[in-house]
């Protein structure tokens, strides 16, 4: 057995040199050979691990700094794409005549120069930038910026041409509208009947519910409609009991405020109690009546008279209308004892009604106010049950269907001045199913409508 001298140097303790003796075994005659065995304390693992460490984040920073490379690339070819669309968009320009380039629009072209210019000059500012691509992009993005702004100072005196010809299309348009000036809509003047008839109908216009309530569903309402009136502003609102008949009174405001306030109102009864008894000789029925210069005409109660009461005085006439239907034989469909209903329009008093003899259908009679007489009477064709109402304008009657809940549709009418009649269909919205009286005003051109108990009114329009 032999010893043998070993010199250890240990990894994990920087320059340190450790010496031993072992027992080994002679091989030859000049072989010691002797067994070591080191521990594992001995191995660098720390510095193994952080070397690892070390290897991944370098390579993150290559992956990172390649694709850096690869977007920058992308970004360049970008670029330079763009810049050769600009190439060729200047060079069109540079072979315009200066009066073809009156219509370029050169602060777009500037615009676009500009942001080429800030993304170049924030690529030359990077370190790992290719500085012979950017410095190439850099050059001809200046040799474009120049270029245009010789073009946009070639282009001022056109600009000034321009100016001229603009001034001269100007006056030339000035002109032209002062010999094409189109003209005024003509308007028919109020009162006057020197147009071609019924236009249209405005949407409805809701005012309110009637002052008796809702239970009052039938009745009629509105204004004066005598054509240049002197009670202009009088409102008057007469709604029937709630049997849809008798009419015992009505009520008068001196304003539309009041009528929307019920205020100031004055009653007029036309029906009076005696000895506990309603007496209704000068009551009415249906909800045919009209104001016609400070009177109401209304149907006397069951009775084909004619009532007409002044509203200053409360003096009472009435006179029968010979052969006239009565007491709901011959009313309008979807309201009750209309069957004699007035009328005013421009030309002055009317009143449709039914005879036997016409079999139902409607009869225009016009009303002499001097004398409470029928002067003349026209038989038209058309059947009064038929029909949800009727109005006069300017001598013409125009009658109304229902055409559902919700639509009105004025579809015939009869010209008493030729006896002409005619089919024509104009709609009008409702607001309620039933229309139980429906009257025309010519001082305001409008129609005004009482339906389940509400008052609404109407616009009108009429042909020139």
């Amino acid at each position: 057995m032999y010893i043998c001298l070993l010199t250890l140097v240990l990894l994990h303790a920087p320059a340190a040199f450790v010496a031993q003796n072992a027992t080994g075994i002679l091989v030859g005659k000049d072989h010691c050979v002797c067994e070591v065995l080191l521990p594992d304390s001995s191995f660098p693992a720390k510095r193994v691990g952080a070397l690892e460490d070390e290897t991944v984040r370098l390579s993150n920073r290559v992956e990172d700094e390649m694709q850096k490379l690869e977007e920058q690339d992308i970004r360049l070819d970008t670029y330079f794409e763009r810049i050769i669309n600009l190439t060729k968009r200047v060079e069109h320009l540079e072979k315009l005549r200066p009066e073809g380039l009156i219509e370029i629009n050169f602060d777009l072209l500037k615009k676009e120069i500009k942001e080429l210019e800030m993304y170049v000059t924030a690529m030359r500012a990077k370190p790992n930038a290719n500085s012979a691509q950017v410095e190439s992009l850099y050059k001809e993005v200046k040799n474009i910026s120049k270029t245009v702004g010789q073009l946009e100072t070639l282009d001022k005196n056109n600009v000034l041409k321009a100016k001229r010809e603009m001034e001269s299309l100007k006056k030339r348009l000035v002109d032209c509208e002062k010999n094409n000036k189109p003209k005024a809509p003509v308007t028919v003047p109020l009162g006057s009947c020197q147009h071609q008839g019924l236009a249209r109908v405005s949407k409805p216009n809701l005012l309110q519910l009637n002052w008796k309530g809702s239970a009052y569903k039938s009745g009629a309402w509105g204004k004066d409609a005598a054509w240049n009136t002197t009670k202009k502003s009088l409102y008057w609102v007469a709604p029937l009991n709630t049997d849809g008949r008798v009419l015992e009174s009505l009520r008068i405001y001196p304003s539309l405020f009041d009528l929307q306030m019920y205020r100031n109102a004055m009653d007029l009864p036309l029906s009076v109690l005696i000895k506990n008894k309603w007496n209704h000789t000068f009551a009415g029925q249906g909800g045919g009546m009209v104001v016609h210069n400070n009177n109401l005409y209304y149907n006397c109660y069951n009775s084909r008279d004619l009532c007409r009461v002044s509203l200053t005085s409360g003096v009472y006439q009435r006179k029968p209308l010979s052969s006239a239907s009565f007491n709901n034989h011959f009313s309008y469909s979807g309201t009750m004892f209309q069957d004699i209903d007035f009328a005013s329009d421009e030309k002055g008093l009317w009143v449709l009604y039914t005879t036997d003899e016409s079999v139902g259908n409607i009869v225009v009679g016009k009303v002499n106010v001097a004398t409470f007489t029928v002067d003349k009477s026209w038989t038209t064709t058309q059947y009064k049950p038929g029909a949800s109402n009727a109005f006069m304008i300017c001598g013409v009657l125009y009658v109304t269907r229902s055409l559902g809940p919700k639509m009105e549709e004025i579809f015939y009418m009869f010209d008493t001045k030729t006896g002409k009649e005619g089919r024509l269909s104009i709609m009008m919205e409702k607001m309620a199913e039933k229309v139980h009286s429906l009257s025309y005003n010519s001082n305001e051109r409008k129609l005004y409508m009482y339906s389940e108990g509400y008052l609404i009114h109407y616009d009108v329009a009429l042909k020139p």
